[in-house]
């Protein structure tokens, strides 16, 4: 008697996307980092726009569960703000965490920077 069985199905391996995903999820409330840090945690140095690019992906997400505000470009500027639903809301998200800004669209990055890198971030390297 010939009988049917369903082989368990390997998990896809996570996309670019969703490794940045991962790693900002992982930032402190009242820091920031920026999108080259978060492509050198993936071993992706040259890759700063692809993440720019998944966070715009993710604009639409809750921010609680993602928190896109606290991702700047290298010099501490609000890079990303046109993407939420108002273009103040990235900097009054940040204020409200304490990060100390330098003037109204660049974040004091020397105080609160977070490396991802230094912090362990998960998919670290293996790209």
């Amino acid at each position: 008697m010939l009988q049917w069985f369903m082989l368990p199905t390997m998990p896809a391996e996570p996309t670019f996307y969703d490794r940045v995903y991962a790693v900002v999820a992982q930032i402190p409330v009242g820091r920031v980092t920026t999108y080259g840090h978060i492509a050198r945690a993936l071993g992706a140095a040259r890759a700063s726009r692809g993440v720019g690019w998944a966070l715009k992906a993710a604009a639409g997400a809750d921010p609680m569960a993602l928190p896109c505000h606290r991702v700047v470009n290298r010099e501490g500027r609000l890079s990303g703000r046109r993407h939420f639903a108002t273009p103040s809301l990235m900097e009054e998200r940040l204020r409200a965490e304490g990060v100390q800004f330098v003037d109204s669209d660049r974040v004091e990055l020397v105080s609160c920077l977070w490396d991802p890198a230094e912090a362990g971030s998960p998919f670290s390297g293996d790209l």
